[in-house]
């Protein structure tokens, strides 16, 4: 575990957790054993962080957010406020199916709304943006925006979060960075 990371006194940290320098941690959040924070990421407060969930560098984990293992994200992600991912596709009480735990992985500079739940088993592409409350129940392409219970993709963003318009020959430019896309046979790529 590094040395160079900020926890509140009430977060509590469990032995074999590895920290990266400049993370902070905030106020009655939980890290497992075995959980993996990358550098310059920030937990908000009451997050749990179950055993093996590896997050990249600068992640951002905003309050109430349930991580279980088999979580995955990539640099630069955001989990807004109250997100949760599930690990169990059908869980009971008395039954234990801990070694049917599905993996959910998150791409880089994905966003998570606030509330929104993430159904194991899902992955998640890159730069993709879910609205808030979504119900994610099946995978999402890198770039899409998808919102609802079910999500349903209703269109494509930019690496700075807008919503992209694509014109009759498949291109499209960020309002805030101008950068291009191209969307090609329902796959969006960043042309450089």
């Amino acid at each position: 575990m590094s040395a160079d990371f900020f926890a509140h006194p009430t977060a509590v940290i469990d032995e074999g957790a590895e920290i990266g320098n400049g993370t902070r941690i905030w106020h009655f959040s939980h890290v497992m054993k075995d959980a993996k924070i990358g550098n310059n990421c920030n937990i908000g407060q009451n997050v749990v962080i179950s055993p093996g969930v590896v997050l990249g560098n600068n992640v951002k984990v905003q309050n109430n957010v349930s991580l279980y293992t088999g979580v995955t994200c990539d640099d630069d992600v955001f989990l807004g406020p109250s997100c949760v991912f599930t690990n169990v596709i059908n869980p009971r009480s008395a039954i234990v199916r801990k070694h049917e735990y599905m993996q959910t992985h998150v791409g880089k500079g994905a966003t998570i709304g606030a509330n929104a739940t993430i159904v194991c088993g899902h992955d998640i592409g890159a730069y993709a943006f879910i609205g808030a409350g979504a119900v994610v129940t099946k995978t999402v392409a890198p770039y899409a925006l998808v919102v609802g219970n079910p999500s349903k993709q209703t269109g494509w963003m930019s690496e700075y979060g807008h919503k992209l318009s694509f014109d009759e020959d498949g291109f499209a430019f960020c309002k805030e960075s101008n950068e291009k896309y191209q969307l090609k046979e329902g796959i969006v790529n960043k042309v450089l």
